[in-house]
């Protein structure tokens, strides 16, 4: 039996951490991983996330036949939007596709679940509660941006057969988590 693994992706003021403790909350035996990225948006800390994603995918190999599905609130990807966007001194593309080889390969389950809001100006709503945040300036256009790169790579997923791409709206909590609660067979009535 393979055991999921949920990558919760998305820009700001989706909902990412809402829908990964969401998931954490209805599906038992499951670990939720939070990962914040490099802070250091150098070569040096391009040289350390790729350090810190090899070592995260070696990990991931060993929980292969842990009875356990794994949640994931951002990944590698996050950073290849972040360095696209030129939000990072580096380009992270040679990485990413060396990491998104090495994923596609392990024996899980594997879905990458990609948040947008179909309504932009939901991201001033959202971005202005959000007040704990100092990575990177939050705007609408700068999650706007964000948006269009996550989807951009969920199209780009969508060619590999092992990672089913979910991209789901998160302009109405209610019909999104209808949607997550139909794929991952949730039933928290």
């Amino acid at each position: 039996m393979k055991y999921r693994m949920i990558i919760v992706e998305g820009p700001q003021g989706t909902g990412k951490t809402t829908l990964a403790n969401y998931l954490r909350e209805n599906i038992s035996g499951s670990n939720l991983y939070r990962l914040s990225g490099q802070k250091d948006k150098t070569i040096k800390g391009k040289k350390a996330s790729e350090k810190m994603y090899y070592a995260l995918l070696d990990y991931l190999k060993n929980m292969e036949d842990v009875p356990m599905d794994l949640i994931f609130d951002r990944t590698f990807f996050s950073e290849e939007v972040y360095a696209r966007l030129g939000f990072k001194e580096y380009s992270f593309s040679d990485v990413y596709e060396k990491l998104l080889k090495k994923l596609s390969k392990l024996d899980f389950d594997i879905y990458y679940i990609s948040l947008y809001l179909k309504n932009d100006d939901l991201f001033i709503e959202r971005l202005a509660r959000d007040h704990h945040h100092n990575y990177q300036a939050f705007s609408k256009e700068n999650s706007v941006k964000q948006q269009n790169e996550y989807r951009s790579i969920a199209k780009d997923l969508k060619n590999i057969p092992t990672i089913n791409v979910q991209e789901i709206a998160m302009d109405d909590f209610e019909k999104a988590y209808k949607k997550i609660n139909k794929l991952f067979n949730i039933n928290n009535e």
